[in-house]
C-alpha cells in the first residue's frame, strides 16, 4: 500500500499515513496532494478504519509547499499555483470534516503547508523540539490551505499573530500551554504515543462518535467557508502583485549555494 509519495500502513482499525518525500522534508506537491486526496476518500468509505494517524518520514513532518512545484506550475500558467492550492485546501478541509478522528504526529518541522495539515487534525502530538510555524511571509507568500482561518482558533490570537506576521516558528514546548498540542514527548516516544492515542479513539468508534464529529465539523463550517475563499483570493493577489516567483527562485538558488 506504499506509493511514491505517501506510505500507507493499516494497523488494525488505525490507518497510518506517512508523508514520504524525506529528501524534500515532505514538501507538498501535486502528486502528494493527489495521494492524500485518494486516501481521504478511501478512508471515508472504509468501515475497517476508525482512526487515522498522519506522520512524516525522514527528518520532518512537512516543511510546507514544494517551491519547485510552484514554479513549474507558474511556468505553465498563472492559475496553476492557485489551482494546486485550491486542491490542497480542499484536501485539508476534507480531513477536518472527516467523520473519523485524525491524529497528527509532528517532528522536526511543521511549517506552512505542514502546519495547515496538522491544524486540520483532531489531536496533535509533537516530538520535543519540533518547530511549528506559519512561515509564509519568509518567502513573500501568504497562506493557501487554511492557516489564516485555523491557527488563531487553535493556539489563540497572540501566538497565532506572532507566527503569521513574523514568520518565526515556535517550539512544541512553547506551544504546549496553548492547549492545541495534546502531548509533547521525546522523539523516540512519538509514534508509540500516537498509537496509544489512536487506540483510545478507536475504542470509542461508533455511529455516535461519527455523528458527534460531523456535528463539530458542521459548527466549524458556519464560520470558515467564506474565510477560506478569501484566503485563496488573497494568495492569488499576492502571488501576482508581489513577484513571488522571483523570491522563490532566489531562495532556492541561495539554498543550492549553501549546500555546496
Amino acid at each position: 500500500m506504499t506509493s511514491q509519495h505517501l506510505q500507507v500502513e493499516q494497523r488494525g482499525a488505525v490507518r497510518w499515513l506517512f508523508l514520504n518525500r524525506p529528501a524534500q522534508r515532505n514538501a507538498l506537491n501535486g502528486a502528494l496532494a493527489n495521494a492524500l486526496a485518494a486516501q481521504v476518500d478511501d478512508i471515508a468509505h472504509d468501515p475497517g478504519t476508525a482512526v487515522v494517524v498522519l506522520a512524516g518520514k525522514g527528518k520532518s513532518f512537512s516543511a510546507g509547499g514544494d517551491f519547485r512545484h510552484f514554479l513549474a506550475l507558474e511556468d505553465e500558467s498563472e492559475a496553476g499555483v492557485v489551482e494546486f492550492l485550491e486542491r490542497l485546501s480542499n484536501v485539508v478541509t476534507t480531513i477536518e470534516r472527516s467523520s473519523k478522528p485524525w491524529v497528527a504526529a509532528l517532528h522536526g518541522h511543521a511549517i506552512a503547508g505542514g502546519l495547515e495539515l496538522a491544524l486540520a487534525c483532531d489531536v496533535v502530538i509533537a516530538a520535543e523540539g519540533t518547530l511549528v510555524g506559519d512561515g509564509h511571509l519568509n518567502n513573500k507568500l501568504t497562506p493557501g490551505a487554511g492557516s489564516s482561518v485555523r491557527l488563531e482558533r487553535a493556539v489563540g490570537k497572540s501566538p497565532a499573530r506572532w507566527m503569521h506576521l513574523s514568520g518565526q516558528p515556535m517550539t512544541a514546548e512553547a506551544l504546549r500551554p496553548t492547549g492545541w498540542l495534546h502531548d509533547v514527548v521525546p522523539y523516540q516516544q512519538l509514534h508509540p504515543r500516537a498509537a496509544e492515542v489512536a487506540a483510545q479513539l478507536a475504542a470509542r468508534d461508533s455511529p455516535a462518535q461519527q455523528n458527534f464529529k460531523n456535528l463539530l465539523s458542521s459548527i466549524v463550517e458556519l464560520d470558515d467557508s467564506d474565510a477560506l475563499d478569501l484566503e485563496l483570493a488573497a494568495f492569488q493577489a499576492n502571488w501576482r502583485d508581489n513577484n513571488v516567483p522571483d523570491a522563490l527562485r532566489q531562495f532556492l538558488a541561495a539554498r543550492r549555494l549553501n549546500q555546496k
